[in-house]
C-alpha cells in the first residue's frame, strides 16, 4: 500500500521532466572524469621528465660577448 502511495506522489514530479532536453548524463561525466585523470597523469609524467633535463647552453665559439654593446643595432 505504501509503495503505491509513494508512486502517486512521484508521478507529478515525473511530468516536470522535459523530454526534449538533452543532458550529458552519467556517461558524459565518466568520459570527462577519465579525460581529467589522463591529463593529470600526463602532467605528472611531464613534470618528472622535465626534472631530469640538464641543459647548459655552450657559448658560441670564435666570438666573445660584446661588453660595450658594439654588436647591437642602433635605434632610430
Amino acid at each position: 500500500m505504501s509503495a503505491s502511495l509513494a508512486l502517486t506522489h512521484l508521478v507529478p514530479l515525473a511530468k516536470d521532466i522535459d523530454n526534449d532536453k538533452v543532458t550529458p548524463g552519467v556517461l558524459g561525466f565518466v568520459v570527462f572524469a577519465a579525460l581529467a585523470v589522463g591529463v593529470w597523469l600526463l602532467m605528472k609524467s611531464m613534470n618528472r621528465h622535465m626534472g631530469k633535463v640538464d641543459f647548459e647552453e655552450a657559448p658560441e665559439s670564435g666570438t666573445a660577448p660584446a661588453a660595450s654593446g658594439e654588436g647591437r643595432p642602433k635605434k632610430a
